[in-house]
């Protein structure tokens, strides 16, 4: 997001996919002129060299901003950071900027960086019981929302898809055969993908090695809300949560709880 002199929002940009500019340079397109002298806060720290698209440290000394808000600092910078050049340019650099509300967003990616493998996401839905079940309609509605923060999903028949088809361009191509039931091979795949985040959809022999090792790093669990009279056999929230993992968020989307937990 761009902030002109007067601190009012003049442009916004995000990174679409890879291989297209990244969000500091589509902000500072839609701020034109208005940029010079204001402030430009990111989510990453802007990168400062070359690669698939130019610098991005470069892009905003270039449109003459005065400031740089940071949330999250760049664990691939190469070199110098992107926040070291600024400042050496003379810019008024701030870091650590509302960090962990950017690590709702950039936490997977970070983590995949220190785990050196894809962060991996379970979606089960289960029955009254707990039991998983094959997924229906309230399952599907959540895969769907949760297309656009993940670089492949995997279906419970072992199928691989694009998180969201064409999110990617031609420097990403989704695996076009079956993923392993044996979790090392499968995370090779990930990896030979070029993934950092993957969707596992359940019920499968792979969710289930997954979570039982606790290799999983996140789950969401779609559980339906018993009636009144289903409520002495219905299993509390409380006892869907794995061994290993606690709570991070609950929510209740039309008759169905939605559970969120990670790994501890």
């Amino acid at each position: 997001m761009i902030l002109d002199a007067a601190g009012r929002t003049v442009g916004e940009g995000y990174h679409l996919r890879k291989g297209d500019a990244h969000a500091e340079v589509n902000a500072l397109t839609a701020a034109g002129e208005y940029a010079i002298g204001g402030t430009a806060v990111v989510t990453l720290e802007p990168c400062n060299h070359h690669g698939v698209t130019p610098a991005c440290h470069q892009a905003l000394l270039d449109a003459k901003v005065a400031r740089v808000l940071i949330a999250v600092m760049d664990p691939t910078s190469r070199g110098e950071g992107g926040a070291s050049r600024l400042r050496k340019a003379g810019l008024d650099v701030e870091t650590h900027v509302l960090e962990e509300e950017a690590l709702a967003v950039l936490g997977p990616w970070q983590a995949s960086l220190s785990n050196q493998r894809a962060t991996l996401h379970l979606l089960v839905q289960t029955d009254g019981t707990g039991l998983p079940i094959a997924p229906t309609q309230a399952a599907h509605t959540e895969i769907e929302r949760q297309r656009d923060v993940h670089d492949l999903v995997v279906l419970p028949d072992g199928s691989v898809e694009e998180g969201r088809a064409g999110s990617h361009g031609s420097a990403f191509q989704a695996p076009d055969h079956p993923v392993a039931d044996e979790p090392a091979h499968a995370l090779a795949m990930f990896t030979d993908a070029g993934a950092r985040t993957v969707l596992l959809v359940g019920p499968s022999t792979l969710s289930q090695l997954l979570l039982s090792t606790a290799t999983a790093d996140r789950l969401t669990l779609i559980h339906p809300i018993p009636e009144p009279s289903q409520l002495a056999s219905a299993a509390p929230a409380s006892a869907l949560i794995p061994d290993r993992y606690t709570l991070s968020g609950i929510c209740r989307v039309g008759d169905h709880l939605i559970i969120s937990v990670e790994r501890r």
